[in-house]
């Protein structure tokens, strides 16, 4: 519950609404890494290491529940 206070009032600095997209996006990944016993900062930094190189055929497999 604490998280969810927390994340609500620092929504409330997001400077512009494509800030506030990419929050909700990052706070939708970690999330979800986080319901699947999966480290947020080491699938974060495997996803931006390897996209480029990742096809978007791939892409379903690199889903922090798949990964």
């Amino acid at each position: 519950m604490k998280r969810v206070v927390l994340d609500r009032k620092n929504s409330l600095f997001v400077g512009n609404p494509r800030g506030g997209r990419t929050a909700a996006i990052l706070a939708s990944l970690t999330g979800t890494c986080r319901r699947h016993d999966v480290d947020p900062q080491l699938y974060l930094t495997q996803l931006l290491t390897n996209l480029p190189q990742i096809r978007r055929s791939q892409l379903p497999n690199w889903l922090p529940d798949q990964w």
